[in-house]
Order: structure tokens, then C-alpha cells, then sequence
């Protein structure tokens, strides 16, 4: 309850009102049935979890503020970079409707060149040799999905399905905590 009760200012003269409301409700429905012992009890229970209320807000709500903005920071950083290749390509785009025949040169020596890594690739699997400028061109994980579904093929668990949900819903995880 008190991780649910973070956005409110939960205060010592704000559970004082509260306790004494729901004392003074008690009192009027349940009449002499509402003993001294049953409205001391009461009184314990609501000061306990207003002091908890407190205690949590006052210890945690700072730390849930950080992890939600790391994770904000972390997802930025993913889009920053998505929007970052976007905007390359784009500009790439304007080149090529410049000089049309440059932009085709240039793709076609792309092709060409990964056409060719691509020969030296076979040749050195068919020789049974270890293609040692191959594997320094090995993809690094540049976002958070990419670095947890790497981490989950190093365990192991890259091909399980439980792993993809985890992924799916842990935006929900952490900004609903």
C-alpha cells in the first residue's frame, strides 16, 4: 500500500486527520459496540501504517525516481541513436537525388564489397581455416534490447521464449513499480 500511496504527500498532520476521520466513523456507525480497546486498536493500526506510508516515501520514493529515469534515460538513448541513423539516411537520401550516378557508384561498390567478404567468408569455412578479420567484425549490442538478448544467448536461454516476454513487458516492470 505504500508504494501505491507515493504520488501523495502523506504527512503526520494528514494521517492525524485520517485516523481520527475514520475513529470518528467508527464511533457513530457501531455505537457502544465500538469499545475503548477496539478504538485504542484502531488507533495503533492507522498511526503503524501511517508511519509506514511515511517511512516508504521518505526511503524509496528517491530511489524509484532514479530507476525511472535511468530507465527513461536508457530507452532515450536507444531512440537518440535509431534517430540518429534515421537522419544519416536521410541525408544520405538527399545526396544521392543530387548526383544520381555518384549515389549509384557508391551502392554499387557496397555491394561489391560485401559481396566479396562474403566469397572470403566460404573460402576460409570450405578450407576449413578460421577467418580471423571476419570475426573482429562482430556486432556489439548498442541498446538495452540487444545487450539483454545477448546476455540471455550467453546463458544459454537466447532461443526461449520466456526470455522475449520478459523483454516485452519490462518497460511495464519498472515505470509501474
Amino acid at each position: 500500500l505504500g508504494f501505491q500511496h507515493l504520488d501523495l504527500e502523506v504527512t503526520i498532520p494528514r494521517v492525524v486527520i485520517f485516523r481520527d476521520a475514520i475513529i470518528d466513523l467508527f464511533d457513530m456507525e457501531m455505537g457502544a459496540r465500538f469499545t475503548s480497546k477496539a478504538k485504542l486498536g484502531f488507533l495503533a493500526l492507522l498511526n503503524y501504517v501511517g508511519g509506514a506510508y511515511i517511512y516508504i516515501r521518505r526511503e524509496y520514493a528517491v530511489r524509484i525516481k532514479i530507476i525511472n529515469s535511468s530507465w527513461r534515460t536508457a530507452n532515450n538513448k536507444a531512440a537518440d541513436f535509431m534517430d540518429a541513423g534515421e537522419e544519416g539516411a536521410t541525408e544520405g537520401e538527399g545526396a544521392e537525388g543530387g548526383g544520381g550516378e555518384g549515389g549509384e557508384a557508391a551502392a554499387k561498390a557496397e555491394e561489391k564489397a560485401n559481396a566479396d567478404a562474403a566469397a572470403t567468408k566460404e573460402e576460409a569455412r570450405a578450407s576449413g581455416e578460421a577467418s580471423n578479420k571476419n570475426s573482429n567484425n562482430m556486432k556489439v549490442p548498442t541498446t538495452f534490447n540487444e545487450m539483454f538478448m545477448f546476455n540471455g544467448a550467453v546463458m544459454g536461454f537466447g532461443s526461449s521464449l520466456w526470455m522475449n516476454l520478459i523483454l516485452e513487458q519490462f518497460d511495464n516492470m519498472v515505470m509501474n513499480v
